[in-house]
């Protein structure tokens, strides 16, 4: 495998290795990324660079301006962890309860302030600034959304941006990017069903609120199956069924909660176009009242075209011919908003730890862990970006 990570980096791996396990063995929650932002701070301002804190209340900004005028490039990486109680046995495992970092947003962090440390070595030959950004709550809390509200994209206005994620999907030494839909839109939906109730052994003066769930969950796998392009991948998850009293009563009320998945709007709102017309006929059906609601997620995570060139370009000169095709899923990201907002790329670095199967050690699993010498790629990368964006 013919891997070349930066000589910049390699001089400095065991640190960026220590600020992973640092942050892997104290994380927190969404909005409440309180020490985590202390300790990014800090490496920051030791650089000299100028530091924004309690951005979206707990964000953190470094702000590198070279001094050549140019554009403005920003690079993210989120904060939070997960309520997951680890039962790996790493020596630097989480010392909080019911708290993990179980999708690799504690390497994220390292990857990026591995690469400030080196870029700010740099700063006289920038043609333009970097913008560090260290967001909160991307594990569903849309900490982008309000990292963009509290003007993380303006002054200076950032131009493009960039992102990475580790992925364990992928072997070691592999980048996974491609333009376009990267990640799906993510929707929430309710669903209440009011029959009349009555006795398990006299069922003729009832509506089964039980019997018309079963129908709807069944007749709402059709819109995947008969109403997409096969093409063109989309989700309907009833991932939750909450409804009925005792074996022999008949259940007056249901409720239904799951999420649609889908790569671009106009299937997102066919989606919950067809949902609600077969909500409408269900309803006739058994004579029950059923009524959705419908909660917003992540939009799409879309990458342009022009900047992911630019970042599998600079990923091919660390990877050479590890840059492929990404390993799809219908897993959602808050990156989405930022590039809603500005152009840019997210892009997956395979972080599968050696002689391990991918599929063992799935993001969100309470054993998670990465092969370490991904930080040292995703680090080169980063710092490859800018070499080739706006050193001069």
């Amino acid at each position: 495998m013919n891997i070349k990570i930066r000589p910049e980096v390699k001089a400095i791996r065991d640190k960026i290795i220590e600020i992973r396990r640092h942050l892997h063995k104290y994380p927190e929650l969404a909005f409440r990324e309180f020490k985590t932002a202390e300790f990014v701070a800090g490496e920051l301002q030791e650089l000299g660079l100028k530091v924004s804190m309690n951005v979206a209340k707990t964000g953190v900004v470094g702000l590198l301006e070279g001094p050549q005028s140019g554009p403005c490039i920003g690079l993210r990486a989120d904060m939070d962890g997960l309520p997951i109680q680890e039962t790996g046995s790493l020596p630097f495992k989480s010392v909080n309860d019911k708290v993990m970092h179980a999708c690799g947003h504690d390497g994220h962090m390292a990857m990026l302030l591995g690469a400030a440390r080196i870029l700010t070595g740099f700063r006289d030959r920038l043609s333009g600034s970097v913008k560090f950004i260290f967001q909160p709550a991307e594990e569903g809390g849309g900490g982008a959304k309000y990292m963009i509200a509290d003007g993380v994209l303006d002054n200076p206005s950032v131009d493009e941006i960039y992102g990475i994620h580790l992925w364990n999907y992928q072997e070691f030494g592999t980048v996974g990017i491609k333009d376009g839909p990267i990640l799906a839109a993510a929707d929430i939906f309710t669903i209440t069903i009011l029959g009349k109730g009555g006795h398990g052994a006299v069922p003729q003066n009832t509506v089964d609120a039980i019997v018309a769930a079963s129908h709807l969950v069944t007749a709402l796998q059709t819109i995947v199956s008969r109403n997409t392009n096969p093409l063109e991948s989309t989700v309907v998850t009833v991932g939750m069924i909450e409804g009925g009293h005792n074996f022999n009563v008949i259940a007056d009320k249901v409720v239904l909660k799951g999420t649609i998945r889908a790569y671009t709007d106009a299937n997102r709102k066919m989606i919950i176009r067809r949902m609600n017309e077969i909500i409408v006929g269900i309803a006739k059906s058994f004579g029950a009242e059923i009524s959705c609601i419908f909660e917003d997620g992540y939009p799409p995570t879309i990458n342009s075209e022009p900047e992911t060139s630019k970042a599998a370009n600079a990923a091919k000169k660390i990877v050479g011919s590890g840059v492929q095709f990404p390993y799809m899923s219908m897993g959602a990201e808050d990156m989405s908003y930022y590039l809603e907002k500005v152009p840019g790329c997210f892009f997956f670095v395979g972080s599968s730890p050696e002689g391990v199967d991918p599929s063992e050690i799935p993001h969100h699993c309470s054993h998670f862990d990465i092969n370490e010498e991904a930080l040292l790629v995703g680090s080169s990368i980063w710092v490859q970006l800018i070499d080739d964006l706006i050193r001069t």
